[in-house]
C-alpha cells in the first residue's frame, strides 16, 4: 500500500479508463450465496482529468429549450435539502415538477435536524484552504472508497452553496466584523465549516423550503403531502413513476413522469436506535433495489462519536450532540478502570485524553470513524463512565476557562440545553457524557456521475445515494453534498437525460407496468395484514431484535464470526416476522402499525444485505473496521490490490442469493496512500 511505485488504481499519464475497466477482475466472494457480477463504469467523461470532468460535462450536456420544459414531468420524492432544492430549482427552470413527502409539510424533512455546519473551501481565512485540499480531505476521509471526480465536484460547487443559501435567507453566523464565521470539523486542519450556531440544518432547510414554497405558489411545483412511496414503476427497464400511499386515508395512487428522483434520506433506523427521526426509513430505496437498482456498499455505516449514551433498554432512539463541540471540548476518561468519581474531582494527571494521546496531529478532531472506535475501545476496555459505564467525557471546562462562559453559550447554547434536558447535567459545570451511536449511512443506491441509478430515468440524491463519502463521511459534508446535488447537479443532469425524450408523451398511469406496481403494493399490504401466526408480536418487537443483532454483528468493530452469526440470526428473525407479525386495523385508514410493519420488513432484508456486504468485503476501510484486517497499530488496513472498488448489489434469482457488481475506483491527483491522522 506504499507509494514507491505506481499502484494500478493510481492514474498515470497513459491511463485509459475503458481499458482499465476491461482489465479489472473482481475477487470471488467467501460468502455463501454471493455471485460475482459485471464490472460497471461511472459514466463520467474520462477523456479529461477527474478534476475537469464536471466542468466538461456541464459544457457538453444536452439542453432543453425553455419553451419545451413544461412538457417534461419530473417526480421528486423527499423534501429535505436534496429533494427540496431539486424541486425548487427544476420548478423555477420551468419543468412540470411533482414533489412528494410523507410529512404534513416539506419543512419537516430530517435535514432540519442537522446541527454543526456545512463545509466550503471558499474561506477567506489565511489557513491555506483550497478546492484541492477540500477534495483531498474528502477522499482521504472516505478512506479511498469514493470517486475522486465526485469529490472534486463537491469541493468546486461548495462556494456556490454558501453564497446561494446566504442569498435566500440562511442566517449564517458572522465574525465581529461581519464576515461569515467558520470553524473546524473532524478530519481537516483548516477552518471551512460555515454554521448557524448549532442549528445549521434547520436554517438551511427553512431557506430551501421557502424557495420550494415560492415555486409551489407560482404553480411550477405540485406538492403531495402524507404520501409514502410504496413501489417503483419500471417499464422495459426504464423508470416511469411511483406508487404512493396516503398515510392518512390509506389511498393508493400511481404517478408517472419522464424522470424520478429519490431523495428519501438514510437507512440508519435499521439499527432501531439511531440519531434519525423515527419515521426515517429505507422503503423507497428497497423498492428500487427490488426493481433492479443496485445498492452500493450498504455496510458503510457511520457511528457518531458524540451521541448521548443509551440510558434504557427501551429507549426508542438516540440523540446527537454536534461534532462542533469537539472544536472546544476535550474527550477523556479516567486513567484507571472503573473510576466512578465525580469527574470534576479527578486530577489532570489521572485523566486520559486518549484522542490527543493517540492522534496528536488532529487530536479531538480526528474523523468520526476513528473517534468512535477509540471511544468504544475505552468503554469496552473498562474505562467507561456514567451509571451504565457506557460513555466517555466531552469536557468544555477548559474552553470556558480560556474563552469565558459567554462565548461558549454563544456557540453551543442550544446543544447544551438539549443535553441538560436529556441527561439532567449542566455541561457548563460538569463534563458531558457521550458514546458512539448509529448516525449516517454512506451506502445507498448506486448512482453514476450524473446521479442516475442503474435504472434509466431513476435518479437518487442525498443520503439515500452512496455518492461522495466512501467508507466514512467527514462532518459537515452531508449538508454540503445534499445541497450540491439539489441546487447544482440535478438541474444539469436531469435535463441532459430528458433532452432526447422530447416529443414523447408522459408515461401512462394506466399502463400495464403501472398496474403491476400497484398490484405488488396491494399484495404486500394484504400479506402483512393477513398474518395470523401462533405467537403474534408487533413489528416493533422484530425491529428491536434486528437492531440488537446489527449493533453486535455489524457495528463499530466487526469480526468474521459475528458477521456470519448476524446473517443467520437475521434470517431467523425474518422467518418469525413473516409467520407471526400482527398488525391490527385495516388498510383504508391511518394505520401506523401497518406503516411500521412494511418498514421493518424492508429493514430485515436490508440488514441481511448489510451483513453480507460486510462479510464479503475482505478488508478494513473507514467505518468498515474488521478485526481480522488491522495494521500493527490496530488501525484499519485496506486491501487496495483486491478491494479498491465499489460493491453494487443486486438480488439473486433465489432467496438469500446476491450478485455483487463492481465499479473500480481510480485516483488521479489524490493518489492512494495509507490514512494517517497521527
Amino acid at each position: 500500500m506504499g507509494t514507491s511505485k505506481p499502484h494500478p488504481h493510481n492514474q498515470t499519464a497513459d491511463f485509459n479508463y475503458d481499458e482499465a475497466l476491461a482489465a479489472f477482475s473482481a475477487p470471488q466472494s467467501s460468502v455463501d450465496g454471493v455471485a460475482v457480477g459485471k464490472v460497471i463504469g461511472d459514466n463520467a467523461p474520462h477523456e479529461v482529468g477527474q478534476q475537469e470532468q464536471w466542468q466538461y460535462d456541464k459544457e457538453h450536456f444536452k439542453l432543453v429549450s425553455p419553451l419545451n420544459r413544461a412538457k417534461f414531468r419530473i417526480l421528486i420524492v423527499g423534501t429535505g435539502l436534496a429533494g427540496g432544492a431539486a424541486a425548487a430549482a427544476l420548478g423555477e427552470l420551468g419543468y412540470d415538477v411533482k414533489v412528494f413527502t410523507y410529512h404534513d409539510s416539506p419543512r419537516r424533512a430530517h435535514s432540519i435536524a442537522a446541527q454543526g455546519g456545512v463545509n466550503s473551501s471558499r474561506s477567506k481565512k489565511l489557513d491555506n484552504d483550497s478546492t484541492y485540499n477540500h477534495t483531498k480531505d474528502t477522499v482521504k476521509g472516505g478512506d479511498y472508497r469514493c470517486r475522486e471526480n465526485d469529490c472534486w465536484r463537491l469541493a468546486m460547487e461548495s462556494g456556490k452553496v454558501i453564497d446561494h443559501m446566504n442569498a435566500i435567507g440562511a442566517p449564517f453566523s458572522r465574525e465581529y466584523g461581519g464576515t461569515l464565521a467558520t470553524r473546524s470539523f473532524g478530519g481537516v486542519q483548516v477552518s471551512r465549516t460555515y454554521y448557524t450556531r448549532g442549528q445549521t440544518g434547520q436554517q438551511l432547510q427553512l431557506a430551501t423550503t421557502s424557495a420550494l414554497y415560492r415555486q409551489i405558489g407560482a404553480g411550477n411545483v405540485e406538492i403531495f403531502t402524507h404520501s409514502d412511496v410504496q413501489d417503483i414503476i419500471v417499464e422495459d427497464g426504464v423508470c416511469k413513476g411511483i406508487v404512493t400511499r396516503n398515510i392518512i386515508t390509506g389511498e393508493l395512487s400511481t404517478h408517472t413522469g419522464h424522470a424520478t428522483v429519490l431523495a428519501t434520506g438514510g437507512y440508519g433506523n435499521v439499527y432501531h436506535m439511531s440519531t434519525l427521526a423515527k419515521n426515517s426509513n429505507a422503503s423507497a430505496i428497497m423498492r428500487a433495489y427490488e426493481q433492479g437498482a443496485y445498492m452500493a456498499s450498504p455496510s458503510f455505516v457511520q457511528f457518531h462519536p458524540t451521541g448521548l449514551p443509551v440510558n434504557s433498554d427501551w429507549q426508542s432512539k438516540t440523540i446527537l450532540m454536534s461534532e462542533s463541540l469537539r472544536n472546544d471540548g476535550r474527550i477523556w476518561t479516567p486513567a484507571q478502570k472503573d473510576d466512578q468519581r465525580d469527574p470534576m474531582t479527578i486530577p489532570e494527571d489521572e485523566r486520559d485524553y486518549f484522542l490527543e494521546r493517540r492522534y496528536p496531529a488532529f487530536g479531538n478532531l480526528v474523523p468520526r470513524d476513528i473517534a468512535s472506535r477509540a471511544n468504544a475501545q475505552q468503554i469496552n476496555g473498562g474505562y467507561g463512565v456514567g451509571p451504565k459505564k457506557n460513555s466517555v467525557y466531552l469536557d468544555l471546562t477548559h474552553a470556558i476557562e480560556k474563552l469565558g462562559e459567554d462565548t461558549i453559550r454563544e456557540r453551543y447554547s442550544n446543544l447544551i440545553q438539549m443535553y441538560e434536558e436529556a441527561i439532567g447535567d449542566d455541561a457548563y459545570k460538569t463534563p458531558m457524557r457521550i458514546a458512539p451511536t448509529c448516525h449516517y449511512t454512506m451506502g445507498g443506491l448506486w448512482t453514476d456521475f450524473h446521479e442516475m441509478t442503474s435504472i434509466p430515468g431513476l435518479f437518487c440524491a442525498g443520503e439515500s445515494s452512496w455518492m461522495y463519502h466512501g467508507a466514512n463521511r467527514l462532518g459537515a459534508n452531508s449538508l454540503l453534498s445534499s445541497s450540491v446535488e439539489g441546487w447544482f447537479t440535478l438541474p444539469f443532469t436531469v435535463p441532459n437525460y430528458l433532452a432526447p425524450l422530447l416529443g414523447q408523451e408522459a408515461p401512462d398511469a394506466e399502463s400495464q407496468a403501472a398496474k403491476d406496481a400497484l398490484k405488488r403494493t396491494e399484495d404486500r399490504i394484504e400479506k402483512i395484514l393477513n398474518i395470523r401466526g401462533p405467537n403474534p408480536h408487533g413489528a416493533e418487537y422484530y425491529h428491536r431484535q434486528l437492531g440488537e443483532i446489527l449493533y453486535r454483528c455489524c457495528g463499530v468493530a466487526r469480526s468474521v464470526e459475528d458477521m456470519q452469526q448476524g446473517i443467520d440470526e437475521i434470517r431467523k428473525v425474518r422467518a418469525d416476522f413473516w409467520e407471526n407479525v400482527f398488525v391490527p386495523g385495516g388498510k383504508d385508514e391511518m394505520n401506523q402499525q401497518l406503516e411500521n410493519a412494511i418498514r421493518v420488513a424492508d429493514y430485515l432484508d436490508l440488514g441481511e444485505l448489510m451483513c453480507v456486504d460486510a462479510l464479503d468485503r475482505d478488508e478494513s476501510c473507514g467505518a468498515h473496521y474488521r478485526e481480522d484486517h488491522l495494521d500493527e497499530d490496530g488501525e484499519a488496513e485496506r486491501n487496495d490490490d483486491e478491494w479498491c472498488f465499489v460493491s453494487a448489489w443486486e438480488p439473486g434469482d433465489k432467496p438469500e442469493t446476491f450478485i455483487r457488481h463492481s465499479e473500480p475506483l481510480y485516483f488521479d491527483r489524490i493518489p492512494l496512500m495509507t490514512r494517517n491522522y497521527k
